[in-house]
């Protein structure tokens, strides 16, 4: 003789209130970023730097700065273009 079960009859309720679990105790929050009300990028907001510019704020800033590794980084981004441009 086979018994059988009621369990499978039971629909699981949709969890629509109470706190998340494992959320240590803080309440349900809208989901989504706080960002999206920022708005759009336009192309009048992009300022692209040309390489000649970048590397005179390179030059600018290594001459201006007592930071060891910002000289250092100022200088390998110098090397890196004139040997780009075959002028090293």
């Amino acid at each position: 003789m086979m018994m059988y079960s009621n369990l499978s009859k039971i629909k699981p309720s949709l969890r629509t209130k109470g706190n998340i679990t494992g959320n240590f105790g803080k309440t349900k929050v809208k989901a989504g970023s706080s960002l999206s009300d920022l708005g759009m990028t336009t192309k009048e907001n992009i300022n692209i730097t040309t390489q000649s510019e970048y590397i005179n704020r390179m030059y600018e800033a290594m001459e201006t700065t007592n930071d060891q590794k910002l000289k250092s980084f100022c200088y390998n981004e110098i090397k890196m273009y004139l040997i780009k441009t075959n002028q090293w």
